[in-house]
């Protein structure tokens, strides 16, 4: 079997996931990699075949979206010509981790494709939203990337079709301690704004990575770190907790690791809103911004003397979460090949049951993206 896997390439939790899945993928055939953005701050170890500058999010360095950024580099000729050259066709199965390029180019060749990762949930209206809803966050969430069938990572199982987080294997396989520091990470803040608001906070630790800090310092209280895969992780592993954005993969494995979590959703993201709204029930601390309470905030939640144990959904392996995958899609895949003209011959697995209302037809108008170099 020949497996197109395309991947988001704006932030870092889509990457980190990849290289988790990549390889489980392997086991059920050739698995080449589309991927689409440029603002991933994580280095890249995917065998990628196709790539896109796709449509990637920029931050203002007090927090927050820059739209004109994000505006200046769209090139609608250019997210054309990447739609026309990539070949789906060529694939008997398209995974698709909210990439627009490769939902489009599905859709214009009528190429059966799955949606699968957390933007995947929300397509099903059990997975928790803020109680001020956005209307076009909703349409971006359900709309951005079209696919036939939509399968969900979140906390929790809100619908059938939703499973378990992927967590990285040596977060598994860790022994967590507690050695006092709190991790920090928030892409949308430079490293400076964060530490003005905590160097007062002289009885914490902290340890803060940041794509702008190019190698390790000590100021104070605070420990200065490039971002880096391994290194933040092993201070996620022993820290008494964390700060962080309001995303997918770096909130799940905290609480994973049973750690206290506080958020500040990225503004502007509707995603991270529905996403904080989601953590509160873990016992996560979600606030707005840093301000000038942000310390104060942040000394009561880390000394409270009430043990933060948060529940945390799923004892599925990332091997039985990919299989999982796996078997819904290719059942719904021989389902679409026995409704279309011409012999298809069925790829076998395991038999499933309760398919029923997976499937998608219905197909949104175009979005953007940008330039594909194979």
């Amino acid at each position: 079997m020949k497996i197109l896997y395309a991947v988001q390439a704006t932030g870092n939790g889509h990457i980190s996931r990849a290289s988790e899945i990549l390889p489980l993928l392997q086991k059920y055939g050739q698995v080449d990699v589309m991927l689409s953005g440029t603002n991933a701050h994580l280095p890249v170890d995917l065998p990628v075949k196709y790539r896109s500058q796709g449509l990637s999010l920029f931050y203002r360095p007090g927090g927050g979206l820059n739209y004109l950024k994000m505006i200046k580099q769209i090139n609608p000729i250019r997210i054309w010509t990447d739609i026309k050259r990539l070949p789906v066709e060529s694939y008997d199965l398209v995974i698709n981790d909210f990439d627009f390029i490769t939902a489009m180019a599905c859709k214009i060749r009528r190429k059966f494709s799955i949606h699968w990762g957390h933007q995947a949930s929300f397509h099903y209206i059990e997975t928790p939203r803020p109680e001020q809803k956005s209307l076009i966050g909703e349409w971006v969430l359900k709309h951005f990337t079209s696919a036939q069938l939509n399968i969900g990572l979140h906390f929790k199982p809100y619908h059938k079709n939703i499973l378990p987080p992927i967590i990285k294997e040596h977060i598994r396989m860790a022994h967590p301690s507690n050695q006092g520091h709190v991790t920090v990470y928030l892409a949308q803040y430079d490293h400076h704004e964060i530490y003005k608001q905590i160097k007062s906070l002289t009885h914490l630790k902290f340890h803060i990575f940041s794509n702008g800090i190019k190698e390790k310092t000590t100021v104070q209280n605070c420990q200065f770190f490039p971002l880096g895969k391994e290194s933040f992780t092993h201070s996620m592993i022993h820290a008494n907790g964390v700060i962080t954005g309001g995303g997918f993969e770096t909130p799940a494995e905290a609480l994973f690791l049973k750690k206290r979590l506080m958020v500040i959703p990225i503004k502007g993201q509707y995603e991270q809103k529905c996403n904080a709204e989601a953590m509160r029930e873990f016992g996560a601390e979600i606030i707005d911004e840093i301000d000038i309470h942000f310390g104060a905030k942040v000394d009561r939640f880390f000394n409270e003397s009430i043990e933060f144990a948060p529940k945390f959904f799923g004892e599925m392996s990332n091997v039985e979460i990919v299989d999982q995958f796996m078997r819904l899609a290719i059942e719904a895949l021989n389902q679409h090949n026995r409704k279309s003209p011409g012999n298809h011959q069925d790829t076998e697995l395991p038999e499933l049951t309760g398919l029923e209302g997976l499937i998608n037809t219905n197909f949104p108008s175009a979005s953007s993206a940008i330039k594909i170099m194979p």
